[in-house]
């Protein structure tokens, strides 16, 4: 204790110093990604080890399944499908035996989505266990997993449940499309344990001990150990922050050391970087630090305003703030959010909150709290509906993330610097329109079939094909965030080749969650899916249409060659075809050589720069007469890594030998750029060398 106290009065030394302490605090940054991003760091288990042992800190079970948190040698996830019912008894704490085989986490295929691999990294989980047997043999002795098991087993039973988990425990258990809604709306951060949690839980923790002391030291000590117990309980990176600064707010009045709130801020970010170097990766910690860090830095302007005042004050620097991560992140603003704070922030508050610590004690309380979640909510999704306060943005660079947050700090200083702020966004959104390449990306769907065809300037945007979408949403997850991170705000066509579900699958959710003006289907009798989509467009007053010989964009004609129908469905297949300047294009469908002979007798190909190869490099297609007919200069194969159909066939390989070869089982997904001076390609698995 006294060597603590002796470090921080060197410490408050240092703060002397106006500059010292903010360029120690930037170069101990800097070194932390240096170190993280440079550092290999690697597992403890070897690849064939099959036996693990290690508490359970967390888990999730749904539908005949359980994900395990597993401290074991190091954090493993566990996944096990089950029969029986001993897993409704698992508890936290709880010491498993597992066997099973160890795999690594799946990287990200398509470009600017969410890498479930780097999530996990920087956590320091290297691997998910594939589990054959799992078998309890210990229970918890753990008092803070028996605390968390009696709190769990009794907020499980109410309805309001998953929002106190949220609020209190910092379990985010509320539904995909609650958090989604919520996060659109630029509200998701209320959700999430920060300062103003922290406040409020230690502002009620205060009134019952102004019954014992009013002595400032002792509730600033007592307060201090609560914190602490509170994160060891119920640890996230956004509580870290807010816990830490608090204990250091109170030393600081405690030992009288003055040093200003955006030092303390500086030593704060040091150290939780020193706890966890990768904190700084936290979408979490990201938006609880900047945020906390620019209030505060904002805090004389508004100090002294009426409560509307300051909360109006909040709400704009939050969503300054907010608004170079959201869309670097997430590629979507709701500008509307200021005003949708202003609203839910004194409802979050005033009421969420306290109601979440009274009916954890009294479930009594728990209608009352499941009828404020269900008003917000519907007013979430009820606000989600306005989309014309919804804007696209592209991706930035980090070089303009940091201009965005130069740029607000000199509205700190300067209010003038706001009109700067508004030109940086105005060009950053319409940035998309200056991009002079056309575009042609293959998106890794397994084995299926989607890609994105974008003109130059934005000058349209065509999704041929929507691959499958089973259990985790590839359309939903990945492409149409793609979509979001070029600036794309809708597509102009979806063409359809065939109904086989490999094709279609993805539709209706891409409908669902983005803007579509027209989809095109075959000519060929509709499938079951594609009924399916055509009854949920005209309830939506989706625009569709059938077969045509062609469409125009912009002055580049496609042509859709296959006119012909066939008894087999993918014979069926829309074979299009384009050209742009001296390069040509094909895409096949599933069409089989059938196709192939009836489109070289109708029509003169040769030269193909680009063809997207027939069913999936299927023996079916791609005959050595097409081949040699075409002349592709390029081929593209979707396909499933390791499918069961021996895709691609060897044959049609040896049909393409003259032609360079992508395939998204061993490239991921593909981008084509092509303008006047060169065709660049790029892989989103990058193979040694490249």
């Amino acid at each position: 204790m006294v060597l603590g106290i002796l470090y921080l009065k060197r410490l408050r030394c240092i703060l002397k110093f106006k500059y010292l302490f903010k360029l120690l605090a930037l170069i101990f940054l800097i070194g932390a990604i240096l170190f993280t991003r440079y550092y290999k760091f690697e597992s403890c288990y070897e690849k064939d080890d099959d036996t693990f042992v290690g508490i359970v800190t967390d888990y999730k079970v749904s539908d005949g399944k359980i994900s395990i948190t597993l401290k074991a040698k190091e954090v493993l996830i566990v996944n096990y499908s089950y029969n029986n019912l001993v897993f409704d008894k698992l508890l936290y704490g709880d010491k498993l035996l597992v066997k099973g085989e160890l795999y690594t986490p799946m990287d990200s295929t398509i470009f600017n989505s969410f890498s479930y691999k780097d999530y996990l990294y920087n956590r320091k989980i290297f691997y998910i266990v594939k589990a054959s047997s799992i078998n309890k043999i210990e229970n918890n002795s753990n008092y803070f997993y028996t605390l968390k098991n009696v709190l769990y087993d009794r907020v499980n039973k109410l309805k309001s449940g998953n929002y106190i988990k949220t609020l209190l425990f910092g379990d985010n258990s509320l539904s995909s499309d609650i958090k989604d809604s919520y996060r659109i709306n630029g509200i998701s951060h209320l959700f999430s344990i920060s300062g103003m949690h922290i406040n409020l839980i230690i502002g009620i923790l205060y009134i019952y001990l102004d019954r014992i002391t009013y002595n400032k030291y002792i509730k600033y000590l007592i307060s201090d150990f609560f914190l602490i117990f509170y994160l060891i309980f119920a640890y996230t990176s956004s509580l870290l922050r807010a816990s830490i600064m608090f204990i250091l707010s109170s030393i600081n009045y405690f030992f009288k050391f003055e040093i200003n709130k955006i030092d303390i801020m500086l030593l704060t970010l040091v150290i939780a970087i020193f706890i966890n170097p990768f904190i700084i990766y936290d979408i979490g910690f990201i938006y609880s630090y900047l945020i906390s860090f620019f209030l505060i830095l904002f805090y004389d302007k508004y100090k002294n305003k009426n409560y509307f005042i300051k909360v109006v004050y909040t709400s704009v620097i939050s969503f300054l703030v907010s608004f170079p991560i959201t869309v670097f992140y997430f590629y979507e603003v709701n500008v509307f959010s200021i005003i949708i704070n202003v609203l839910i922030v004194p409802i979050v508050s005033v009421i969420l909150i306290p109601l979440a610590i009274i009916t954890l004690f009294f479930p009594i309380c728990d209608s009352i709290m499941f009828f404020f979640t269900s008003i917000l909510e519907n007013i979430s999704f009820f606000l989600n509906d306005i989309s014309f306060m919804r804007f696209i943005f592209c991706k930035p660079s980090i070089i303009i993330v940091i201009l965005y947050f130069v740029i607000i700090y000199g509205i700190y200083r300067y209010n003038g610097f706001i009109y700067l702020f508004i030109l940086v966004a105005l060009i950053h959104y319409i940035y998309p329109y200056f991009n002079n390449n056309l575009e042609i990306t293959m998106f890794d769907v397994g084995e299926g079939d989607s890609y994105l065809v974008s003109f130059p300037n934005n000058g349209g945007n065509i999704l041929i094909d929507t691959g499958e979408d089973d259990g985790y949403s590839i359309m939903k997850n990945n492409i149409i965030m793609y979509l979001k991170s070029r600036g794309i705000r809708k597509l102009d066509y979806v063409i359809i080749s065939h109904g086989d579900k490999d094709h279609i699958g993805g539709l209706i959710n891409l409908t669902d969650n983005f803007r579509v003006d027209m989809v095109i289907f075959n000519r060929g009798d509709k499938s079951l899916l594609e009924e399916e989509a055509i009854d949920i467009f005209e309830d939506k007053d989706i625009g569709y249409d059938t077969f045509g010989d062609k469409i125009d964009i912009h002055g580049i004609y496609l042509y859709f060659l296959n006119d012909k129908i066939f008894d087999n469905e993918n014979d069926n297949s829309n074979v299009i075809y384009f050209e742009y300047l001296k390069y040509k294009f094909l895409f096949m469908g599933d069409a089989s050589s059938n196709v192939e002979d009836y489109i070289m007798s109708k029509y003169n190909l040769s030269d193909i720069t680009f063809f997207k190869v027939g069913h999936h490099g299927s023996k079916t297609s791609s005959s050595k007469r097409f081949i040699d007919c075409i002349t592709p200069k390029i081929s593209l194969i979707s396909l499933g890594k390791g499918n069961i159909y021996g895709h691609p066939n060897e044959e049609v390989l040896e049909n393409l030998n003259n032609s360079k070869i992508y395939r998204t089982d061993l490239d991921g997904s593909i981008n084509i750029k092509i303008n006047k001076s060169k065709v660049r390609v790029r892989t989103a698995i990058m193979k040694e060398g490249e």
